[in-house]
This record gives structure tokens, C-alpha cells and sequence, in this order.
């Protein structure tokens, strides 16, 4: 509801409001002998009264009520009256025959603001999108028919949206799933204050999966750490139990004096203690040798048991 104030409130061209009032009649009108839209948004319904007005020089009946259920909620319903085909023609929603038309001609869209008129119009009037502050990333548009919902996949796709359509009931979603991608779409529809607002919750949410990211990562490498620690503490036990300490090479009884006197640390650490304590070179990769040679060992010791 709020990016719908927003864009209410944009100035344009004649040609723009033109594409705008197009996509809204198409996706909001009911057609009989008059043009009826429904409208819950007080905003929305002042636009539309608006473009009515400043494109075809009529003055639309606004009536207001009460929703069915007795909510405090209103709804605006417009009513057009005069010019009825002429209006419907210009906006393409009939041909001159007075057929209607399920895809608006080409001047309709035919450059980068019409477009964008197009898509702020079919947002106003059937687009919705979650708050990404307390639901997931989603933006939808609820169309009556496939034919009409591929073109709308066409414009949007244009720019690289990644929308796809769905069937819903008796009528068709086109929808964007991705946060960036949504965001792009509220520049296109020039909604520069929802943009904000939505990158800063995105940057936010997306930072903060990213801290819970890291400390998993931390929490498993830690994991991983006491798990390979307590192997080769276990493994300097079986030697211990059956007295081979003495019989094993020296680089051996150095490697199993520093990992029982430091159980917790990594091999890494194991790694930088011991060439700082014995001053010499000693590497990751160097103890890994040695612990696997001692591995070996009790393995042996097993097997004859």
C-alpha cells in the first residue's frame, strides 16, 4: 500500500498516464454500460479519478462504502459514464469493432516510459509485495488469463526480472521471487522511497544470514577440531595403555607430549606452538604425517589383538 502512495504521487506525460490508465481499466474495470473500477486505496482511487479527468476532460461518480464484511476498511468504486467507447478504444482495451482485446497494442508500450507507465498501472491495480522486514521475497500479479499473463512475463523479463507465471485458481500469477530483482523492479516503476527502504532491510537481512552463515561455519570447524583431537588423543592412549611410548621415534614423542599438553587446539595451532617452543619449521601437513604414522601404528596393534 505504501509503494502504491508513492507512485500515485509521480508526475507524467499524457502518453505515460495514457499507458498507466490502461493497464488499471484492463486488470480493474468491470465493463457494462459504464466503466466501474473497485478500489480499496484511498490514493489509488484520487489517481484514478485524476487521470479520468485530466486525459478525457469527464468527471468520474465516486462512491465510497463499507467493505461486505464490516471492516473499517473502505472501498472506492469509480464510476465512468461519458465517452465510454472512446475511452476504451484509446486505451486499447477494444478494437474499433468494439472487440476486446486481451493485449493493448503497441503504442501502448511502445518506449522505455510508456513501459514503465504500463507496469506502474498493472502494480497499482493488481500487483502486491511483501514486506521484507517480516515475510519472505515475493512480488506478484494476479491476471485473469495466460495469454495476457506471458506478455506481462515479456515486459518484465525485458529487464531481466526473472519473473515466471504460475496457475492460481481460475486465474494466473506472474511473480518475482528474487530480493534484488524486486528491488530492480521498484526503480523501474520509479518507487525510489520503497527502493530504500527495501535494500536497507535487505542489506540488513542478507548481512545477518550471513553472520549465522559464519558462525555455523565456526561452530562445525570447531566441531571438527575436537572430533580429530580427540581421535589422536585416543590413539596416544592405546600406546600409552600398552607401553610403547618408548619404543617410538622422537618426532612422535614430540607430537604426542604437545597434543596432550594442548587437547583442544588445531593443527594449525599444535603447528605454531611447537616451532616457536622447539625453534624449527614445523607444518600443518608435517603433524598430519605424524598422527597418521601413529595411526598406524595402533591400527597394527589392533589387528594383531
Amino acid at each position: 500500500m505504501d509503494i502504491k502512495d508513492e507512485v500515485t504521487r509521480l508526475d507524467s506525460t499524457k502518453t505515460e498516464l495514457i499507458s498507466e490508465l490502461s493497464a488499471i481499466v484492463r486488470n480493474s474495470a468491470s465493463i457494462d454500460d459504464n466503466i466501474r473500477i473497485n478500489i480499496e486505496n484511498n490514493a489509488v482511487a484520487r489517481r484514478i479519478f485524476k487521470l479520468f479527468k485530466n486525459i478525457y476532460d469527464i468527471i468520474p461518480v465516486i462512491t465510497v462504502r463499507y467493505r461486505y464484511n464490516f471492516s473499517k476498511n473502505l472501498d472506492y468504486i469509480i464510476t465512468v459514464k461519458n465517452k465510454k467507447n472512446e475511452i476504451l478504444k484509446d486505451l486499447s482495451i477494444i478494437d474499433n469493432s468494439n472487440n476486446y482485446l486481451n493485449i493493448p497494442k503497441e503504442y501502448i508500450i511502445s518506449d522505455e516510459d510508456s513501459i514503465r507507465a504500463y507496469l506502474r498501472g498493472l502494480f497499482i491495480s493488481c500487483g502486491s509485495i511483501n514486506d521484507p522486514k517480516t515475510s519472505r521475497y515475493h512480488l506478484e500479479f494476479l491476471v485473469d488469463n495466460i495469454e495476457y499473463a506471458k506478455f506481462i512475463d515479456d515486459l518484465l523479463n525485458n529487464y531481466r526480472l526473472n519473473s515466471k507465471i504460475i496457475r492460481r485458481e481460475k486465474n494466473y500469477m506472474v511473480y518475482i521471487k528474487e530480493s534484488e530483482k524486486i528491488s530492480d523492479f521498484l526503480r523501474i516503476i520509479m518507487a525510489y522511497n520503497a527502493v530504500m527502504y527495501y535494500e536497507d532491510i535487505r542489506i540488513y537481512r542478507d548481512h545477518k544470514n550471513m553472520t549465522n552463515r559464519l558462525n555455523n561455519c565456526e561452530q562445525a570447524n570447531m566441531d571438527k577440531i575436537f572430533f580429530t583431537a580427540n581421535k589422536q588423543l585416543k590413539d596416544i592412549e592405546v600406546l600409552r595403555k600398552y607401553d610403547l611410548l618408548d619404543t617410538i621415534d622422537d618426532k612422535l614423542k614430540e607430537v604426542i607430549e604437545y597434543r596432550t599438553k594442548y587437547p583442544e587446539s588445531s593443527l594449525s595451532e599444535l603447528a605454531d606452538i611447537m616451532s616457536k617452543d622447539l625453534k624449527k619449521d614445523i607444518t600443518k601437513s608435517g603433524l598430519n604425517h605424524r598422527f597418521r604414522k601413529i595411526k598406524d601404528i595402533v591400527s597394527k596393534l589392533e589387528n594383531r589383538k
